[in-house]
């Protein structure tokens, strides 16, 4: 199983819409870099919400619920989807601030890539910001 970081803008959709539907399409994703990571989330991963904009904060845990297919509402068939499902919101948000001033998650794509909207996270940036949320 490997893990992941998506981001979304709360005000288009947030972890408060997730978890009222309970089920997503993850699309909208169109950065090559970010599509190639979305390629590769296998049904079952896990994946960090990560709210931006005013916020800048690790919210919740996701799961994916399929692998990656073909977005339906692409014509040119190049934009991939998967399905994902809340599993579970962090005890407190984890600020990007919090993430940028650990030196343990200073070298993760969230903090070198800032654009970058799926990025994978290794277990030890996982642990750590599971071990943030609940300080």
């Amino acid at each position: 199983m490997s893990r992941w970081l998506f981001k979304t803008d709360p005000e288009t959709y947030s972890w408060e819409n997730l978890k009222k539907s309970k089920r997503e399409i993850w699309d909208g994703v169109a950065n090559p870099l970010a599509l190639k990571n979305l390629r590769s989330v296998k049904k079952g991963d896990q994946i960090f919400v990560y709210h931006t904009g005013s916020e800048k904060a690790v919210v919740g845990i996701a799961k994916a619920l399929s692998d990656p297919y073909s977005d339906p509402a692409d014509e040119t068939g190049k934009l991939t989807v998967i399905d994902i499902s809340p599993e579970k919101e962090l005890d407190k948000p984890v600020l990007l601030s919090e993430i940028k001033s650990n030196s343990k998650l200073k070298s993760w794509d969230l903090v070198r890539l800032g654009r970058l909207s799926v990025m994978p996270a290794s277990t030890e940036q996982w642990q750590e910001v599971l071990r943030l949320s609940q300080q």
